[in-house]
Parts: structure tokens; sequence; C-alpha cells
């Protein structure tokens, strides 16, 4: 008699959680590496994660991938975190190692992708950072680990570079002067230009793209960004949050399961993403 081996369940948390593609990318790995596992998402409002944790240890849940806005949160629930989570001030992983929950920030290694397989030419040294959010954060922490020194910070919020300066040693410069900053790398870590009421917004003029570099946006869904497609047709590279998202992912798949998410899967999302 063949044995029963039940499924290992896997979730994402989230408020509200909206249309993940994690449950897409992993369930699908999951099925193509054969692996009896699932993601399900589990929308969890802030006042319920006391509550969510006891269930992960109760029902032996085998991890997460954390988003907004408890990134920040899960942290105390945690009995070890990394080096990453800790420089982030940010989680989006759950794992189990042995008996201990513990908790990584994959989104370090997924902004770092795409930036290492490019292979930037060496005299892209400046880095002008729009937004100075959570993912700003790992931006920041990804950037400095690859090398870059001189990253200047903005948002349309005024207070928030300065926290991120302070901590992180960066130049600022106020929202409505950005243009004037000399960069050959620009990343776009704000929700303009994300599907919704900002998609037709950009955070950073055509205009203002002088020379040669590479525009980075954080935003994956739509594709096509107007910011990509402005800095494009300034004669600029660009990178799509898309590259991060399934970086990341990668990241968190490999350290649930010790294997790469399989390309069926990769092409999933691609497919899923190209629709929106």
């Amino acid at each position: 008699m063949e044995q029963f081996t039940p499924y290992s369940i896997y979730g994402i948390i989230g408020y509200p959680l909206g249309h993940s593609m994690s449950p897409l990318i992993h369930t699908t790995s999951f099925q193509d590496n054969g692996i009896p596992a699932i993601l399900v998402p589990f929308a969890t409002p802030p006042e319920d994660i006391a509550t969510l944790f006891k269930s992960i240890r109760l029902l032996n849940i085998r991890g997460l991938c954390v988003t907004i806005p408890h990134k920040q949160t899960v942290i105390p629930y945690l009995d070890e975190v990394t080096d990453h989570v800790k420089k982030a001030g940010a989680a989006n992983l759950v794992y189990w190692n042995g008996d201990k929950l513990c908790g990584d920030n994959t989104d370090i290694v997924g902004f770092m992708e795409p930036l290492k397989t490019k292979k930037l030419p060496a005299d892209y040294k400046k880095v002008l950072l729009l937004g100075a959010g959570g993912a700003a954060r790992a931006a920041v922490v990804g950037l400095q680990e690859l090398g870059y020194t001189d990253i200047t910070v903005t948002d349309i919020v005024d207070d928030l570079p300065n926290m991120l300066a302070n901590e992180f040693n960066l130049k600022t410069i106020k929202w409505e002067d950005r243009s004037k900053v000399e960069a050959q790398i620009i990343i776009n870590s704000t929700p303009l230009g994300m599907t919704g009421k900002f998609e037709d917004q950009t955070p950073y003029k055509q205009a203002w793209f002088k020379g040669k570099g590479v525009a980075y946006d954080i935003v994956y869904t739509p594709y096509n960004t107007r910011f990509r497609q402005e800095a494009e047709q300034a004669g600029w590279e660009s990178i799509s949050g898309r590259e991060m998202f399934i970086g990341q992912a990668n990241a968190q798949f490999k350290i649930w399961t010790g294997k790469n998410l399989s390309e069926r899967a990769k092409q999933a999302v691609i497919d899923a993403l190209n629709k929106k």
C-alpha cells in the first residue's frame, strides 16, 4: 500500500492582500518539483497577527511570504532573524530552521539580482532613489552590498529621506529638486505608475534623463510603466520590477526547499502580468 504524504501548507500574509502572484509562482513550482505542498493567501488584519503566529506553530504551517503592512510587525513573533532583516528592519519571509521560526528578507537579494546580471559599466556610480519607504530600505541595503556608496534619496514626504539618510549614510534632496541630481542609476520605489489610480503617473519626467544610464522600477504591474517607457525613449536601459519579484520569490523557494523556481512557474507569472 502506497504511503499517503499530506500536503504541507505555506501562506502569504498581507492586508488587504489583493491579487498576489505568490500562490501562483510557488504552488506551480511545488508541483513541478514533485513537492506535496501548496501556498495559500491568508488575508490578516494587523490586530490578528498574534493569533496568526499561534496558528502557524499549532498547525505546523511550513512558511510564509510577508507583504504590506506586516513586514515590520512580524519580527517580534520570530525566534531568529537574518542580518538582512536587521539591516532592512523588515522581513518578507518566514521559515522553519529545526524548531525555530525564522525570518529573512529576500527583497534585498531580489533587488540585487538584475543589477548583477546586467554587469553595469564601472562609471555608473551615482544613484538617485525616488521614495524612502519600506521598499527603499531593501534597495539601499542591496545597493550598498553591491558597492554603491554615492546614493541620494528623495521623497514627497519631507522627513522620510532624512531618517533613511541618517541610518545608511546617504545624501538627500528635496522632492522638487530631484531633476538636479546627476545619476546613472535611477530607482523608483514609489507607487507612482502602479496599476490603479497612479498608473498614468511617473516620479521622473522624460526630459530629465540625461546621458546614459539605467532606470529601475520596483513597480511590476503594469510591466511597461510610464517611468520605464520614458527612460527608454530617452536612450536609457530599464529594469522591470518583475525581475525583482521573480528574484525574491526564487530566493524564498530556495530557502524553503533547497531548489530553484521552475521555469514554468516563472513563465506563469510573466503571462499573468502581461494580461494586466
